[in-house]
């Protein structure tokens, strides 16, 4: 079966994780949904984010990713333009085996 699979790319301090996965299953009902938390990246900013011995408040790099039909990805991604910032989510297809 051919797959989209959706990833997008936050910050812990964004505060949209908890929201994103919620409707991802409570509204959309996708197929899978994993989120990864990184130790550290940078994104448009150019800020970096990173967990650091000296960091007070964490805002670490956090992936949410997603799969399911590709049109149904689409449709996803175009309900959740009000949630997530334009240019944090990237797509490819794939294959379930």
């Amino acid at each position: 079966m051919d797959v989209t699979v959706a990833r997008i790319y936050l910050t812990e301090g964004e505060h949209l994780q908890q929201a994103l996965v919620r409707r991802l299953h409570d509204e959309e009902g996708v197929r899978g949904v994993t989120v990864f938390r990184g130790i550290s990246g940078f994104g448009q900013s150019r800020r970096i984010h990173g967990s650091g011995l000296l960091d007070i408040a964490l805002d670490l790099p956090v992936v949410v990713e997603f799969f399911d039909e590709p049109q149904t990805v689409d449709r996803i991604l175009h309900d959740l333009a009000d949630l997530v910032p334009e240019g944090h989510v990237l797509t490819f297809a794939a294959r379930l085996r």
